[in-house]
């Protein structure tokens, strides 16, 4: 049995559909405020491998309250982690492309420095940290721009305001892969089942959509694959401030995850269709 913590969110809805028959652990089982209960769920149930898909991701949010993102990001992985190091557990836990400063136009690649530019960035950083030193069988799944037909993310915001208004302002200096969370729960199974076989394959990985683009232009398709006549018009990040900064580069180098576990950056642009043809459907 696999566990995985998270029950509602984009990556743990999906990984419902892959993984039928994991037990995913809500509030109710161990909140992620209180990290001692994650342990305890992990000893207490002794599954074959855990996956965390929880996570505070209000970024903005994190500016005003540090303390529970970084609690819930990393107090709590780190507890999930030494649980799975003392049982010798494999532990995949995802993180973000928001521990890199955004610096450059180059992909990051895994073993890269380091520099996230808010509070969210530096929680799930200290996740990070505390994962690896823990020291246990695990890989730390980082990617970038996540959606899905659940839950809030870009593509239901866009959705929503593209069919209300005829032209939109949209950031067009940042760069990243929309990733979709059904491809992230495809991953994610892969890499368990990989890594109980070979937990010599430890380490940090990325994860994300291709081709590369920007925020404004993920827009521009959203608009053409859901029939929307809302126009795009490129804006800079200076000219839509957020309380949290937001990397101007979140491209990642995926080359290792192709090597290691023989996955491939998938087309974000074919999982959008998808999730619109998804969303249309259950309205």
């Amino acid at each position: 049995m696999i566990l995985v913590f998270g029950k509602t969110g984009q990556v743990a809805t999906a990984l419902r559909t892959v993984l039928p028959e994991a037990y995913f652990a809500g509030r109710d089982d161990a909140d992620l405020s209180t990290p001692a209960a994650c342990a305890d769920l992990i000893v207490r149930l002794a599954p074959d491998a855990v996956i965390n898909a929880a996570a505070y991701t209000a970024v903005d949010a994190a500016e005003e309250d540090e303390a529970t993102a970084t609690v819930v990001n990393g107090a709590a992985p780190a507890a999930m982690a030494r649980a799975c190091a003392g049982l010798d557990l494999p532990f995949v836990h995802i993180s973000t492309d928001y521990v890199f400063d955004g610096h450059g136009d180059a992909p990051f690649a895994p073993a890269m420095a380091t520099g996230p530019l808010n509070a969210y960035g530096r929680s799930k950083l200290a996740g990070e940290e505390a994962v690896r030193a823990a020291g246990g069988p695990h890989v730390i799944l980082r990617t970038s721009w996540v959606f899905s037909a659940q839950g809030a993310n870009f593509v239901k915001t866009m959705l929503r305001l593209g069919a209300q208004r005829d032209t939109l302002g949209i950031v067009a200096d940042q760069y990243g892969g929309p990733t979709s969370a059904r491809h992230i729960a495809d991953a994610c199974q892969t890499i368990v089942r990989q890594l109980k076989a070979a937990p010599e394959k430890s380490g940090t990985y990325h994860f994300s959509g291709a081709p590369d683009t920007t925020w404004a232009q993920f827009a521009r398709t959203i608009f053409e694959s859901a029939g929307l006549s809302c126009t795009v018009t490129d804006i800079a990040t200076a000219d839509y401030p957020t309380p949290a900064a937001r990397p101007r580069n979140s491209r990642l180098d995926c080359t290792s995850t192709q090597a290691a576990f023989g996955i491939e950056r998938p087309d974000w642009r074919a999982a959008l269709f998808d999730t619109i043809a998804t969303l249309k459907g259950s309205a």
